[in-house]
């Protein structure tokens, strides 16, 4: 998205007016990282992609599990081209099945036929993804429907292990992504999970590494797995009282956040661009379209959280043909509709009071800039053209850095001195991407609310976007 922000920087510091006690969390200098970049693939990939299961059971023969032309360069190359920025595997799913030779279970790829038991997925992948300059990440279910410890305290230290095994043979490990579900195990006893010793664990080995549950402590659920953010969506979160899993927050708490929330835990929209998780025949014809990937674009990204795309590799261990030509057509449209930021030949002008803009424009910068050298900090704003343009689409980007604190906005868009039209909404954050009826201007201004008087305003950008794709 470099490119497509090129253009307009505001400039300048005001005082602050009613300022509130709230203060914002900060993100840390990973969760700031991770924020950039914005949208990635999930993969889902493991004997229920041969058995056409969800959710396996555990007592599937590892000798399922054989693709017969797999490639994860071929993974890492389309992800590239579709403009993803990493790739999350499910190294262990519900069924135990590890896909890598794990010393601490017997349900591996070590028992399977691919390779002849000498293969492993992960490191692989973990190569791959460092050719192609993508992220690596790993998912990895506690739940265990196969392993013979399990309900038991061997368990954890079998849990425990395999950790060390992820984070030392493969890393650098970017997020690692726990699944909160605990059902039986094949004693038809459930575990008590030991997260707090889980994520000792990974602080100790590998601090950098990102931790993704219902309430991370890195990044969090967004709620549900449609892929959608919630509006307003709020990086904040309280965790006290919830646990990962059964006992976590309201999912509507996960999609939205919590307003006055003391801990940064910003979320990730999770959603596959198939009906199922893993690959099944049947639906190689009900793969989402550009236009879809698009729409949850605009609500994930577009309301400031991060877009994680399952795309499920096949029984030869490829992506499909159909999810590729998909995610290829996303880029397109990403691109092509975000190619020309209108606002390159603008006049910025902030508030001194409710009707008096200053004369002189501020000065301009490219949109990557880092804020925090500026000192940006921007209350109300007018944006003036030297001629009329046409707009659908007006991107604002808070300095996250130094926190999320608008709390309410409007944009006000203007045919000379006549408002001919207004948008509405509540949060900002990292990026939000707002859309509308297709209307010719002059200026439009902005006007902000926060809670500590100072608001961050980072950007601004202003497209005219494909009428089909507006959000409805």
């Amino acid at each position: 998205m470099r490119k497509i922000w090129t253009g307009l920087f505001l400039l300048v510091s005001l005082n602050s007016i009613g300022q509130s006690s709230f203060q914002s969390p900060l993100p840390t200098r990973q969760q700031l990282a991770w924020h950039e970049k914005e949208y990635y693939l999930f993969m889902h990939f493991g004997p229920n992609t041969f058995t056409s299961k969800e959710w396996g059971e555990g007592n599937e023969s590892p000798e399922l599990f054989n693709p017969s032309e797999m490639d994860t360069r071929q993974w890492c190359r389309i992800a590239k081209e579709a403009g993803a920025k990493g790739i999350i595997i499910t190294a262990k799913h519900h069924d135990g099945f590890c896909l890598w030779p794990s010393k601490y279970s017997e349900h591996t790829v070590k028992e399977s036929k691919w390779k002849k038991g000498d293969g492993d997925v992960l490191k692989e992948l973990s190569k791959s993804c460092r050719e192609f300059g993508l992220k690596f990440g790993v998912y990895i279910s506690p739940w265990d429907r196969n392993h013979p410890n399990y309900g038991t305290e061997k368990y954890n230290d079998d849990f425990v292990g395999m950790l060390k095994e992820l984070l030392k043979n493969y890393g650098p490990i970017w997020e690692l992504w726990w699944d909160g579900a605990n059902g039986e195990g094949p004693n038809g006893k459930k575990q008590v999970y030991d997260w707090q010793r889980y994520e000792k664990t990974v602080r100790d080995i590998s601090p950098s590494t990102l931790i993704f549950s219902d309430i991370g402590p890195d990044i969090r659920w967004v709620g549900n797995e449609k892929g959608i953010a919630g509006d307003p969506y709020w990086n904040f979160l309280d965790t006290t009282g919830f646990k990962r899993g059964l006992g976590a927050p309201p999912t509507d708490t996960l999609n939205q956040g919590n307003y006055y929330g003391k801990q940064w835990i910003p979320a990730e929209c999770d959603v596959s661009i198939r009906p199922g998780w893993f690959w099944h025949e049947k639906e190689n014809d009900k793969v989402k379209s550009a236009e879809q990937l698009f729409d949850l674009y605009l609500k994930s990204v577009g309301r400031g959280a991060n877009l994680l795309l399952n795309v499920p590799p096949d029984r030869r261990g490829l992506i499909h043909e159909k999810d590729s030509i998909s995610l290829i057509g996303f880029k397109e449209l990403r691109e092509n509709n975000f190619k020309e930021n209108i606002l390159k030949g603008a006049d910025t002008y902030y508030q001194f009071s409710q009707k008096d803009f200053r004369s002189k424009p501020l000065l301009l910068r490219g949109f990557d800039t880092t804020a925090a050298y500026y000192g940006i900090n921007l209350q109300n704003f007018i944006v003036d053209f030297k001629k009329p343009v046409t707009i659908n689409c007006i991107a604002l980007k808070e300095a996250i850095h130094l926190g999320q604190t608008v709390r309410k906005f409007s944009i006000v868009l203007y045919n000379g001195d006549k408002p001919i039209g207004e948008v509405q909404g509540t949060s900002v954050g990292r990026k939000r991407i707002l859309t509308f009826p297709t209307t010719t201007i002059t200026s439009f201004r902005v006007y902000l609310e926060d809670a500590q008087g100072n608001d961050n305003i980072r950007g601004i950008a202003a497209y005219l976007i494909d009428d089909k794709l507006i959000e409805k």
